[in-house]
C-alpha cells in the first residue's frame, strides 16, 4: 500500500485483491494520516514544550515530535533519552488540550509512573482536570482504568432476615451515585 499528495489529492495505491470494504478502510485511514500530518504542521512542538516547561517549572525534553502509530495513548515519554512523542490524533483538538498532553509527558521526565508527585506536577497546569475531561470524553485519557463502580449491598433491619425487596421503579428514575 502506499499514498501520496499529488496536486492537492491523496492517491492512494492498494493491492488488487483487497475487497471494496478493505479498500474503503485503507483509503480513509491514508487520508486521515495526510489529514492529521497537516495539521501538525502548524505547531511548533519544540517551542510550545519550552514554553510550557518553563512556565509550571518543568524540564525541557530533548526531542519532542509527532508520531502517527500512537492508537492507545495520546502521547508517551521516554526519560532515559528525554524523548517526547505526540499522536496527530491531537493535532485537530483545542490547544489546551493539546498542552495538558505535553505537561503530562514533561512530568513524566521528572517521574516515571502516575503517583502523587507526579500529579502535584501535572496539576501545576491550571486547565489539567477540564482537558482530562475532553480526552476521557474522546475515548481515552491514556492513564490508570476507572475504578469499578462499588457493589450495592441490600441493607437488612436485622442480621436475622432476608432483605427487602427493592421498590417499584418510578416513571422518572434518579441516577444512583457509587
Amino acid at each position: 500500500m502506499q499514498a501520496r499528495l499529488v496536486g492537492g489529492v491523496v492517491q492512494v495505491s492498494i493491492p488488487a485483491r483487497m475487497t471494496k470494504a478493505e479498500e474503503e478502510k485503507w483509503v480513509a485511514e491514508m487520508v486521515g494520516r495526510f489529514q492529521r500530518k497537516a495539521a501538525t504542521e502548524t505547531i511548533d512542538l519544540a517551542s510550545r514544550a519550552e514554553v510550557l516547561a518553563t512556565r509550571y517549572g518543568l524540564p525541557t525534553p530533548d526531542t519532542i515530535r509527532w508520531v502517527d502509530n500512537q492508537e492507545w495513548r495520546w502521547g508517551s515519554c521516554t526519560p532515559d533519552d528525554r524523548s517526547i512523542r505526540l499522536s496527530t490524533r491531537l493535532a485537530g483538538f483545542p490547544d489546551w488540550v493539546i498542552d495538558y498532553v505535553v505537561v503530562h509527558e514533561l512530568a513524566h521526565l521528572v517521574v516515571g509512573g502516575h503517583g502523587r508527585d507526579f500529579w502535584e506536577l501535572v496539576n501545576r497546569y491550571p486547565k489539567t482536570e477540564r482537558a482530562r475531561g475532553f480526552l476521557i470524553a474522546k475515548g481515552m485519557d491514556g492513564d490508570e482504568e476507572l475504578p469499578a463502580p462499588r457493589p450495592v449491598v441490600p441493607r437488612m433491619k436485622d442480621p436475622t432476615t432476608r432483605p427487602e425487596p427493592a421498590p417499584a421503579a418510578s416513571p422518572v428514575a434518579s441516577p444512583t451515585l457509587f
